[in-house]
This record gives structure tokens, C-alpha cells and sequence, in this order.
């Protein structure tokens, strides 16, 4: 009996020993399958930035500034009635926009004056008649309020002028001779300009120069940091030949002025 009972004891030992080498080995093997994360120093994360930018491209500053505005932007359309017709027919495409949320965009004066009726298109392809609710002829400027906007209507993030400099960077969006939205990019060129229409009725003053790229149908539409926030409104291109295309002298009325067409504050 005695040994019996020796001989049991012994079995629970050495189960319990087998039991714990079994535990060792488990958590050894974890380990060795999955070792203890090691912290990352600085050397770490440079290095990982730097793999990103030598295997990766980005995207450009334009780019960023358009996709930041990109929603924002509409493409303003004038409608006429010609004698004995029945339907309405686009006379003129512009550009336009949006400042307040509830569907209140800016354009130019000179796109909207002469529609018998306007509408608008915005970015996802939701089309609205739209109704001049505004107007600030010293400045060319025109605000609409749209009948129908889409859901998330996202407004453009508006800047002030007042650190603006020669050389800053800009991108202008619109619709240059009804094709886009078409983006281009460029510099600010002079400030306090003065600009008159090429039908000599306005003199316009304070204006921002630029080089980026616009052309009729630009009208309207936002000049934008790399930021992708609105500092103007394109208004005109100065061309001594009046053949009314782009050679590398635009002009935009500064968006303090624009804020005030609508009676708001900018900032």
C-alpha cells in the first residue's frame, strides 16, 4: 500500500514538472513567434518618410489646392429665348463659386447681366435654375442664390488678401470657353491694379494680377492659395489686341470686396 501510494505521488510530481515545462515551452515559442515590439527612435521614422517620398508621388500644391475647392466651383450658365423659339438655349458659360452653404454663389456681373434666365451646375452634376439676388457693379460681382442645391454643399474657405505678396503662389478654377472645370496655375503678379472693361464702361481698381492661365468662361471663378483658400474673384484678362485670349496678364477683384457683395464678413 505504501508503495502504491508513493508510486502516485511520484506520478502527480512528475506530471506537474511535465505540466510546467509544456507551460515554458509555449510562452518560449510566443516569443520567438512574436517578439516584444521595439520602440521606434527618430532614425526609425526619417527613415520611413523618406522611403515614402522616394517610392511614392505625391501630389502636387496645385493639386491640393483644387481638391480642397474643387467642390465649391460651379459652372454658371446664361440662357436666351430667340424670337419664335420655344426653349430656352445657353447663350454663354461662366463660372461661379460657392461662398454660403444654402447655395449662394459669386460670379461676375458681366456673365449674368444680359441672361434672360441663369443656371448653375455644381460639382456632382446637380443642375439649378438660379436667381441674381445681388449685384456690386464697381466691382463686377453678381450673387446668386441657387433653387436647388445638393446635399453637403461644401462652401469655399475664404482668405484675406492682407498678407498677400508677389511671387505667392495661386491656382484659378473655371471654365475657360465652356471646357472644364479646367485648373491652372501660376503667380500673383501685382497688386493694386486697375483694369478697364474691354467696352471701356468700367474702370475697375484694387485689383490682384496674376499669371495663371484664364480665358472666357474663367469669369467668375475663384483665384485660390496652394492653401486651397479663395483670396479673389477672376474678373478679366487685359489684351491689347482684343482678340480676348489669355497672354499672361489676368486680374481678380480681392475676395474683401466680393464678401461685402454678398454682406458678410470674410473672416
Amino acid at each position: 500500500m505504501r508503495i502504491r501510494l508513493a508510486l502516485a505521488r511520484r506520478e502527480r510530481w512528475l506530471m506537474l514538472v511535465a505540466g510546467a515545462l509544456i507551460a515554458l515551452g509555449i510562452v518560449y515559442g510566443n516569443n520567438q513567434l512574436h517578439p516584444a515590439a521595439r520602440t521606434l527612435t527618430q532614425e526609425d521614422i526619417d527613415g520611413a518618410v523618406m522611403h515614402t517620398i522616394e517610392t511614392k508621388t505625391l501630389p502636387s500644391q496645385a493639386a491640393r489646392a483644387y481638391e480642397a475647392i474643387r467642390g465649391s466651383v460651379v459652372r454658371v450658365r446664361e440662357f436666351e429665348r430667340a424670337d419664335g423659339e420655344s426653349e430656352d438655349t445657353e447663350s454663354g458659360v461662366g463660372t461661379g463659386v460657392v461662398i454660403v452653404d444654402k447655395g449662394i454663389i459669386l460670379t461676375n456681373l458681366h456673365v449674368v447681366s444680359t441672361a434672360k434666365r441663369v443656371g448653375v451646375v455644381f460639382a456632382d452634376g446637380t443642375e439649378s435654375e438660379a436667381t441674381i439676388i445681388a449685384t456690386q457693379p464697381e466691382n463686377d460681382l453678381a450673387v446668386l442664390q441657387a433653387k436647388t442645391i445638393p446635399d453637403d454643399l461644401p462652401a469655399a474657405t475664404l482668405r484675406s488678401t492682407r498678407d498677400l505678396a508677389l511671387g505667392d503662389e495661386v491656382v484659378t478654377v473655371g471654365f475657360p470657353f465652356g471646357i472644364g472645370p479646367s485648373v491652372t496655375s501660376g503667380v500673383v503678379s501685382g497688386l493694386r491694379r486697375e483694369y478697364r472693361s474691354p467696352e471701356g464702361k468700367r474702370l475697375l481698381t484694387n485689383l490682384i494680377q496674376f499669371d495663371a492661365a484664364a480665358n472666357p468662361g474663367s469669369s467668375g471663378g475663384p483665384l485660390v492659395t496652394m492653401d486651397g483658400e479663395v483670396v479673389g474673384i477672376v474678373t478679366g484678362i487685359l489684351n491689347p489686341n482684343n482678340q480676348r485670349v489669355f497672354i499672361g496678364i489676368g486680374f481678380a477683384v480681392p475676395i474683401e470686396n466680393a464678401a461685402a457683395a454678398v454682406g458678410i464678413s470674410p473672416f
